[in-house]
């Protein structure tokens, strides 16, 4: 309903796709789906199984079966290594990785009766560099890289393709809040750490999320039925590695 989430609702219903805007706010879920071409805002508890099945029924009765699902979940408390203990942990992975899950596999069975499907999940560069003060993330993350690219391979005669998306840095409020949150620590303005963070992406800036969200758009077309099982970035060429 924010973020890099509603950017992606946004592009999909632009295309033409009937969409299903989720997220713990209904009504801010509601609110988004209102200013979309075909959608409905359903509430969604990550936490619930009850909800997962929930919201994936609502989706039925809308529009029929499911033939898209982006996986998107919430950035865990930022932390370090040392200090991340096992409810952080156990945390990370009751909200980055069982319910993506299992929301997989209430949708899986129609898309490969049908033929096609698409799963792309939202993941972050530190899946493939891990991001310092981000450990819980960085772990949950890739932990459902990992389940991703084994069902990629499942599911790929389907005609259903599985890969992660993983953002840089773009101008989202959560950016806004770790630049905040890394501010106070060094003692610098949030303008001197934002400025520094954009020293270190060759782009020289933050990316947007409309940019994200049409990158986002094409892994989940028909275009993109050869591109299964990998890790994408749109990251302004962040990351060293190739």
């Amino acid at each position: 309903t924010s973020g890099l989430g509603a950017a992606i609702a946004t592009g999909l219903a632009n295309e033409g796709a009937n969409v299903v805007v989720t997220g713990p706010d209904q009504d801010k879920a509601e609110r988004l789906a209102k200013t979309l071409p075909a959608a409905i805002g359903a509430h969604l508890d990550i936490a619930n199984p009850d909800g997962l099945q929930s919201v994936v029924d609502a989706a039925r009765r809308a529009f029929g079966e499911p033939d898209i699902i982006v996986l998107n979940g919430p950035g865990p408390r930022a932390s370090a290594a040392g200090d991340l203990d096992a409810d952080g942990a156990r945390s990370a992975f009751d909200t980055l990785v069982l319910p993506h899950i299992s929301l997989v596999r209430l949708v899986l069975p129609a898309m490969r009766c049908g033929g096609w499907g698409r799963i792309l999940a939202v993941g972050s560069s530190g899946v493939v560099a891990p991001i310092p003060m981000l450990t819980a993330s960085n772990m949950g993350r890739a932990a459902l890289a990992a389940s991703l690219k084994s069902l990629a391979s499942e599911v790929a005669r389907d005609g259903v393709t599985v890969n992660m998306l993983l953002p840089g840095r773009i101008a989202t409020a959560r950016t806004t809040a770790l630049d905040a949150a890394a501010a106070v620590r060094s003692g610098a303005s949030v303008e001197q750490v934002r400025a520094q963070s954009h020293s270190r992406i060759p782009t020289g800036r933050y990316g947007d999320s409309a940019e994200f969200a049409a990158t986002a758009v094409f892994l989940c077309s028909v275009k993109a039925s050869y591109i299964t099982g990998s890790l994408v970035r749109c990251d302004g060429g962040l990351l060293a590695n190739l």
